[in-house]
């Protein structure tokens, strides 16, 4: 059965395969369409650098109108990352557009790793580890 959502996730795929952003990859796992597995690799200077990171993308028939459920399948330590692997991102919540494929959502989940926002922290312990790690940096350089 081709539905709105199976078209639009075909079309993600496709899109996927044929211009992938750079340290990103995914793709349905087999005979479900609803159901993705995805990599980040750690982007460089960050530290998850040189790491692999696995995800899963769980779709439902809304999509594109509701965002789907992204876990880490990973553990990651990281400020915006729950221990359940859920991620705390704007735009899997409250900031959510229908325009955002597949490649957009995991490049802004690659963009956390870049940036955490210790602000917002899903994981308080990592947040203040980032915070002190980057004000004694900042300390450091000067302003």
């Amino acid at each position: 059965m081709s539905t709105p959502a199976r078209k639009r996730l075909m079309r993600d795929f496709k899109r996927l395969q044929q211009d992938p952003p750079a340290g990103i990859s995914g793709a349905p796992q087999d005979n479900n369409i609803m159901l993705w597995n995805a990599v980040i690799f750690g982007p460089d200077d960050t530290p998850w650098d040189g790491g692999t990171f696995k995800l899963t993308l769980q779709f439902t028939e809304d999509y594109p109108n509701k965002p789907p459920t992204v876990r880490f399948v990973s553990r990651m330590f990281h400020p915006n990352i729950y221990a359940d692997g859920s991620i705390c991102l704007d735009i899997l919540q409250n900031q959510w557009s229908p325009i955002y494929d597949v490649a957009a959502i995991l490049t802004s989940i690659q963009s956390l790793l870049c940036d955490p926002n210790p602000n917002s922290p899903a994981n308080s312990e990592a947040a203040r580890m980032f915070k002190y790690k980057f004000m004694t940096r900042r300390d450091q350089i000067g302003p």
